[in-house]
């Protein structure tokens, strides 16, 4: 009889540690893969600075305009 209790708690213990082990795969894939929500901003942080590259050409041309109608105040 004494064998049984034990055979069964072993049992349990390593359904316990085939779990963990399972639950730590999972942790694992989950923190090596982005997320969403980090990929959408990253591509706004790109899309941004896209924006902000034509905006200073933009600019540099409205000076050049502003230099040839003598619009610059001087």
């Amino acid at each position: 009889m004494t064998g049984q209790p034990d055979n069964q708690i072993l049992s349990l213990l390593l359904d316990i540690r085939d779990s963990m082990q399972r639950m730590e795969g999972k942790l694992d894939e989950f923190f090596r893969r982005p997320s969403p929500l980090a990929t959408k901003r990253a591509q706004f942080h790109v899309d941004l600075a896209a924006h902000a590259a034509r905006m200073d050409r933009m600019d540099e041309r409205l000076d050049r305009i502003e230099k040839r109608f003598n619009l610059v105040d001087a």
